[in-house]
């Protein structure tokens, strides 16, 4: 390549050299004026050394000159279509990936509704069993405080018996005016318990 700019080069060089010689005697021989159809037409001594210098000129950049300016040419056109093709093939890609991403946002959404259904069905679930438990705690305590006022109830009924009881006792010895014996007294207060029972009852 270094090569052929030198030739090219030195070629350009002796065809520059032998125009610039040849004017010199084209303006040495132009002494007289010219007139009509001499005034267009080329001195022949000035003409040849320029067709001379003009084929030289062609000669060497249809030689080295035009190939390497196709040369050029034809590496940019390559260029050209190298990167027309990637960037098709680029966009090709870039679309392929659009499409994988939007499949994996739908995905995505799926999944999300899905998720946000099951937590949904879980808490309504949770919440329901938490209910029932209350229900049936509150149930169990309601039970409780009914034994519990069972209990307190027949025991206030036990020492309201034992002390009306007692009461009846000291009443009736009163009434009577003598004092009773245990036995009696053991008659009376069963009587009443009796008695109390089939009452409240």
């Amino acid at each position: 390549m270094k090569a052929r700019a030198k030739t090219l080069l030195a070629m350009s060089a002796s065809a520059m050299a032998l125009n610039a010689a040849f004017p010199v005697l084209a303006f040495a021989a132009e002494e007289g004026e010219k007139t009509g159809i001499a005034f267009l037409l080329p001195d022949m001594l000035e003409f040849i050394p320029m067709l001379i210098a003009f084929i030289v000129l062609w000669v060497v950049l249809a030689k080295f000159g035009w190939p390497m300016f196709a040369g050029m040419l034809e590496k940019r056109e390559n260029t050209i279509r190298e990167a027309l093709q990637k960037s098709e093939e680029a966009q090709i890609e870039s679309e392929r990936v659009l499409g994988e991403y939007r499949k994996q946002l739908a995905d995505a959404k799926a999944e999300a509704q899905s998720i946000i259904a099951d937590a949904r069905s879980t808490a309504e679930a949770i919440k329901a069993d938490m209910t029932s438990k209350a229900q049936a705690e509150a149930a169990d305590m309601i039970e409780k405080a009914k034994v519990a006022i069972r209990v307190e109830k027949e025991q206030a009924i036990s020492d309201l018996q034992g002390s009306v009881a007692d009461i009846s006792v000291a009443v009736a010895g009163r009434l009577i005016g003598e004092d009773l014996t245990e036995e009696q007294h053991r008659k009376i207060i069963e009587r009443y318990v009796v008695e109390a029972g089939s009452l409240n009852g």
